[in-house]
This record gives structure tokens, C-alpha cells and sequence, in this order.
């Protein structure tokens, strides 16, 4: 993958879900929503320690959210994981 010309754009788990909303990307998003997904998705963009906050460049996370399918609704706890598509 090429490197978009420029340095990275690290924001917060909650500047990142307010772009990823802002943007149109995203209907909604919290910060403990990003930080369930980075836990659990290994593709997800990396993770940067910044002091206590967890940090991510803005210019990956945006691609990956846009692609990302989602299962609104789906009820683990009655349904077990969704299938794989």
C-alpha cells in the first residue's frame, strides 16, 4: 500500500468517530465502539499509545471504515457469531 504525500493525521478514538460521522462514513460511532473493534479486528489500522489516549491516522481508518461491512442488530447472545461471508 502507497503512503498518501504528507505526515499522518493521528486523532483520538473520539475525534475519530466524530470525522467518521461528520464525514458520512458511518451513521454513528463512540470511542468505546472504536476501541471494541481495534481490540477484536486485526485489520483494523494501528493502534498508537499517546499518553492515556489511543491514537489513530485518520487517512487509514477512513478506507477501512468505508469497506468495512456491519451487521446491525445482530444478536450475539441469542444468535452466535454471524456468519462469514
Amino acid at each position: 500500500m502507497t503512503e498518501p504525500e504528507g505526515g499522518p493525521d493521528m486523532v483520538s478514538f473520539r475525534e475519530l468517530a466524530r470525522r467518521l460521522v461528520a464525514d458520512g462514513v458511518v451513521e454513528t460511532m463512540s470511542h468505546q465502539r472504536l476501541s471494541k473493534i481495534a481490540r477484536e479486528d486485526p485489520a483494523f489500522p494501528p493502534v498508537v499509545p499517546v499518553g492515556r489516549v489511543k491514537a489513530v491516522d485518520y487517512r487509514l481508518a477512513r478506507p477501512y471504515f468505508a469497506s468495512r461491512s456491519t451487521r446491525p442488530g445482530w444478536r450475539t447472545d441469542l444468535k452466535g457469531k454471524p456468519p462469514a461471508e
